[in-house]
């Protein structure tokens, strides 16, 4: 089986998903009463989360190349 990079904001982003879910599964037959707010505010916040997740691993995780002198002429 082939190996798939370790991607941060897909897992918190499945996370997100799994707890709103379990949150209306439960809520649905009376078994736990989720407040309102909470429910709204925790997919905004879980994407929220994600992207930044996303963006600091995009940069930490880009190749550095050095910078190269493009000023001087290649036939010197």
């Amino acid at each position: 089986m082939k190996r798939h990079p370790f991607e941060p904001a897909r897992l918190i982003s499945g996370l997100t998903a799994l707890t709103l879910g379990t949150a209306y599964g439960l809520d649905a037959p009376g078994l736990w009463h989720a407040p309102g707010p909470w429910l709204f505010l925790t997919l905004p916040a879980g994407l929220l989360l994600s992207g930044i997740t996303a963006a600091v691993w995009t940069g930490t995780r880009r190749p550095h190349h050095p910078q190269t002198d493009t000023a001087s002429p290649k036939g010197c």
